[in-house]
């Protein structure tokens, strides 16, 4: 992740950081290292509601709430709610009459592509998602892209709001590394905009979209996101947002590259990855 920014020369004369960080295929929010700003008591009400979402993601606004009252904090559905939606989070349960995805007309939709599909190559079927990244002071969103098949992590990028920018900046990144035949998302409106659908169709993908609440369909990530939090994030408390960056960074080396899988037969992601961009 972080081994674009010595590209970047603020100083430049002529061309601006907006430009410079285009050219680079990368979100300017992510050169700005302005993390988002909420209350103390808020904050700390967010750490713990990520930590019991990660636990329990089928829990609804009024579970949580409860859930957060018997730990001693006088809050009220509303505040959770707010909360939640700022986290970027949904609870996991089908939801009856779905929405229009924002950016798009009524008669636009893509189907859930992956029930059934046996998944039996790399760049088969790639996915992405959104996750909330707390910091002492503050937090952050994170983006990644993953190959389902060798669970390799193709791109990731991290931002201080829920822009399309940055994820369309993973997007591109990750099409650096060739193209899926089926890209998956959730219908978030960073996924579902005209920007996001039209990069995927000049790629030649086919666009799958999970329904609305069902983190299951996108179950891969969502394994993903579990591993990044206990296994790096929940474990060093980042102070800084260039800290949260070099720890993603070293986490995602050791994810791609150390990390054995059971379901690939004790390899890493890199290992599988590779052999299918040889063969």
């Amino acid at each position: 992740m972080s081994a674009w920014r010595p590209l970047i020369e603020p100083a430049h004369p002529q061309v601006s950081i907006m430009r410079q960080c285009e050219l680079l295929g990368v979100a300017r929010s992510s050169w700005y290292y302005t993390p988002a700003e909420e209350s103390g008591e808020n904050l700390a009400l967010m750490r713990l509601l990520d930590e019991q979402y990660t636990r329990t993601p089928f829990y609804g606004i009024r579970r949580m709430t409860a859930w957060l009252q018997r730990q001693g904090y006088g809050v009220n559905h509303k505040r959770v709610g707010r909360l939640l939606r700022l986290m970027g989070l949904e609870t996991v349960y089908p939801k009856p009459h779905l929405s229009t995805p924002a950016g798009l007309a009524p008669s636009v939709r893509y189907p859930y592509l992956l029930r059934g599909l046996p998944i039996v190559r790399v760049n088969q079927v790639w996915s992405t998602d959104i996750t909330y990244i707390r910091m002492r002071q503050g937090f952050l969103y994170l983006a990644a892209v993953l190959d389902w098949h060798s669970r390799y992590v193709l791109a990731w990028e991290v931002s201080n709001t829920l822009d399309t920018g940055f994820c369309l900046a993973t997007l591109n990144r990750a099409l650096r590394r060739g193209t899926p035949e089926i890209f998956n998302s959730d219908q978030g409106v960073q996924f579902t905009s005209a920007a996001f659908t039209a990069r995927l169709a000049d790629a030649g993908s086919r666009i799958s979209w999970d329904g609305r609440g069902r983190a299951l369909d996108n179950i891969f990530v969502e394994r993903l996101w579990r591993s990044v939090k206990y296994e790096e994030v929940y474990l060093h408390d980042y102070e800084t947002v260039p800290e949260a960056v070099s720890g993603l960074g070293c986490y995602f080396r050791f994810y791609n590259e150390e990390r054995l899988h059971q379901a690939l037969g004790y390899q890493t992601p890199a290992q599988v990855f590779a052999a299918a961009q040889v063969a």
